[in-house]
């Protein structure tokens, strides 16, 4: 997966490495999401001139817009250590606390999809994110007893796929919230050309608007096929992505000029074949196309509902005139004509 210069193994990056090393380190690096930049640039320089900690903070939106990105570039900017983790790694209140009280003034502790975080841990959460302390019982039965310990003023960055289902009094705690939106496909072009200096892949800037055009508006699928084609421009062609190899190679991969890939294509199909259009519900659906209902309601349902293909009603998921016509059938007469 790395370019055909001569290296030793050792110094090949893997996808993880690969991964970090396109992610931007400032947020004059960050490209898109214009206002929440301006906001979090004032926001940061307001503090260091304060010389405080900043402000609890919670970004939310699909995967792969940058949240974690965001988190790493916050910490930098104000000079801090940042500690990462994740709600379902919390599962004792005993975990909670050793992290909290490792902490040194002013760290950033990242918590990524914080709506999974259980209620004990949660509960921990909020004195230390209120007042920085927290009570730690020592002991059982009738002799146990409450401590009471102080902790450094710390900032939480929470982030979240889906905001709906954080707790109003976790909620309430954060001093300042932002969901991120999709990018423009000028933005994704930016990424992508970006990127692909930093892989040293050339690549033409028809290409890369070709390639921004079926990310789904989305930096991390942008980031992923530029590496599949530059793997498919290495291997069939001689390493520089053109607009036709770019086509070709995402022909391959199954990628559709909508941005859409197989099990999205599946998906749409399956509602007008053997549901007759729908309605039809995401457990019915999910068994069918062999997917977890999560999987389905969080990663390929909002690009689906977002291009307008699909749509949810109280009776289930409905395929829209667009749905129809993207499967490459007729739209019945009636309400469904409707759909869009």
């Amino acid at each position: 997966m790395t370019d055909e210069r001569l290296a030793a193994p050792e110094e090949f990056l893997d996808d993880q490495e690969i991964e970090g090393s396109l992610r931007p380190r400032s947020l004059d690096a960050f490209t898109g999401q214009s206002l929440l930049r301006e906001q979090l640039s004032i926001f940061i320089q307001a503090a260091r001139r304060r010389r405080e900690p900043l402000d609890h903070v919670l970004l939310a939106g699909p995967p792969g817009l940058g949240k974690t990105t965001l988190a790493n570039i916050i910490a930098a900017e104000m000079g801090v250590h940042i500690v990462t983790t994740s709600g379902p790694a919390l599962e004792r209140k005993a975990d909670m606390a050793a992290i909290l009280t490792n902490l040194e003034d002013g760290d950033v502790l990242f918590i990524d999809e914080i709506h999974r975080l259980n209620r004990a841990i949660e509960e921990i959460l909020y004195p230390a994110m209120e007042d920085f302390e927290i009570d730690i019982v020592i002991g059982q039965g009738p002799s146990a007893r409450t401590i009471r310990l102080d902790l450094p003023r710390f900032t939480l960055i929470g982030a979240t796929t889906r905001s709906g289902l954080i707790t109003t009094p976790l909620r309430d705690r954060f001093g300042f919230s932002h969901r991120l939106d999709y990018y423009t496909v000028e933005e994704l072009a930016g990424i992508i050309s970006r990127s692909a200096g930093i892989l040293d892949v050339a690549t033409e800037p028809e290409a890369s608007y070709e390639l921004a055009l079926r990310s789904r508006g989305t930096p991390r699928i942008a980031n992923r096929l530029l590496k599949r084609v530059r793997d498919f421009a290495q291997v069939r062609h001689q390493g520089r992505i053109t607009l036709d190899v770019a086509r070709e190679a995402l022909h391959l991969f199954q990628v559709d000029d909508e941005g859409l890939d197989r099990v999205d294509r599946e998906i749409l199909s399956l509602i007008l074949e053997k549901f007759d259009g729908g309605p039809v519900g995401l457990s019915t659906l999910a068994v069918a196309i062999g997917e977890e209902p999560d999987t389905i309601e969080d990663v390929y349902e909002p690009y689906l509902l977002q291009r307008g293909f699909l749509k949810r009603t109280p009776r289930g998921r409905v395929l829209t005139r667009l749905g129809y016509e993207h499967c490459g059938a007729v739209p019945p007469p009636g309400p469904a004509t409707l759909f869009t």
